[in-house]
């Protein structure tokens, strides 16, 4: 197939053009002219070039693609002015997927987030992990960034309802190799390993082997329902911060935090942070957004991926060892 991606030089977005790669699959991706394509070294791909909210180029750039991937997105728990996150996240959603259409490409796989999902109930300290179907609306969504993709899923369900091929996936917490800025949560896994996380939050996420969240994407173009959204995640990879510190210590050989911060201690500082943020324009270190939505173990149930799509489940301990592994090899983390 001849695929279009959009997001290509991101985490999730190298290692699905990766993947597509090995697969056979002719790759045209959407890469700005100063874009860092380390997480790309080693693929063949073609380079393209459109503004993320300029439909008729971007539909001119998809011409004679099969299935497009969009990928992109801008995610920021803290910015000084949210509108630009809007518009790339809701706009640029809207154009990418009507640009697809207007290409002819017989699949579009939207890359959402399981923050759209609805959240896991907590009942006397056990965690239910939720699936697709768990009650959801915009007034859950507790900052900027999970709105404005809210949105954006909603235009996607909204062109999928008006025929268009559209395939909606909600990745988790991956990790693993490529991870070059890097993520939030693969900054966890850095901090860790330089020693520079002396305590640790109460939370927890659903890790995932980002190589079966690529894997996923190009499944759900091949299998997937036009309407329908799938949790990219792990079944075996619900687990505390305590719990995957234990693991990271098992691997590395690193001690792994004992002490935990109250969360209300966690949020003071959030908020003396980002008052700071404000005066002097850079980014908090712990940006209220993220302390808030550490409140809660983000825990998912991807039943309905490995039912309908077969979602590949790579053990999460391995996830994390090729995380470390990749960290270290690229001069991120200490060995």
């Amino acid at each position: 197939m001849n695929c279009f991606v959009t997001g290509a030089t991101g985490f999730i977005g190298a290692n699905l053009v990766h993947e597509l790669v090995a697969r056979g699959h002719r790759v045209r991706a959407l890469v700005r002219k100063d874009s860092d394509l380390r997480g790309l070294a080693g693929a063949d791909f073609e380079r393209a070039d459109a503004p993320l909210t300029d439909r008729a180029k971007l539909a001119t750039a998809m011409r004679g693609c099969d299935w497009c991937f969009h990928v992109a997105a801008s995610y920021h728990l803290w910015l000084p002015d949210y509108a630009p996150m809007y518009q790339a996240n809701v706009e640029g959603t809207r154009a990418v997927l009507l640009a697809a259409a207007d290409a002819g490409c017989s699949r579009i796989v939207y890359t959402s987030t399981v923050g759209c999902i609805g959240l896991p109930r907590e009942m006397n300290g056990i965690v239910t992990p939720t699936d697709e179907s768990a009650p959801v609306s915009e007034a859950q969504m507790s900052n900027h960034y999970k709105l404005s993709k809210w949105r954006a899923e909603v235009v996607a369900r909204e062109l999928a309802a008006k025929g268009l091929p559209v395939v909606i996936v909600n990745p988790s917490a991956p990790v693993g190799p490529r991870d070059v800025k890097p993520t939030p949560t693969g900054k966890v896994i850095v901090d860790f390993l330089n020693r520079a996380m002396p305590a640790y939050l109460d939370t927890g996420l659903n890790w995932v082997h980002v190589r079966d969240v690529a894997i996923g994407h190009i499944l759900a173009a091949e299998k997937g329902r036009v309407g329908e959204r799938y949790i990219l995640g792990s079944a075996e990879g619900n687990w505390t911060m305590r719990e995957a510190f234990a693991v990271l210590e098992e691997l590395t050989g690193v001690r792994a935090p004992r002490i935990r911060i109250p969360h209300f201690v966690a949020l003071a500082a959030a908020h003396v942070d980002e008052t700071i943020a404000r005066f002097t324009g850079k980014p908090p270190k712990a940006p209220l957004a993220g302390v808030r939505m550490a409140r809660y173990k983000m825990f998912f149930n991807p039943a309905k991926a490995i039912r309908e799509l077969g979602l590949p489940q790579t053990p999460p301990r391995e996830a994390l060892k090729d995380a470390v592994e990749w960290f270290r090899r690229e001069g991120l983390a200490r060995k």
